[in-house]
């Protein structure tokens, strides 16, 4: 359990830094890479505590961090540059 919990913090970091050199979501890296990473952990622990799991760790930490950073707006924050 322990290396699978980092296994899935790297691999939420990557999606993260993927999504933000495709363009999928404006946020900027270090910020995308945060908001992957509670989206990782959120899963991760309620995986833990009831049993909530999609796949493999590694399958749940792409999920999860793709819904992390799906969830947060993305428009907002590019709205919130255009203006600067």
């Amino acid at each position: 359990m322990f290396f699978s919990f980092w296994g899935s913090l790297v691999i939420g970091g990557i999606v993260a830094y993927l999504a933000e050199k495709w363009d999928f979501t404006h946020h900027g890296v270090v910020q995308a890479i945060i908001i992957a990473m509670g989206g990782v952990i959120l899963l991760f622990m309620a995986g833990v505590m009831f049993g909530i799991s999609f796949g493999r760790p590694g399958v749940d930490a792409i999920i999860a961090a793709l819904g992390a950073l799906i969830l947060i707006p993305s428009e907002a924050v590019a709205r919130r540059r255009r203006r600067r």
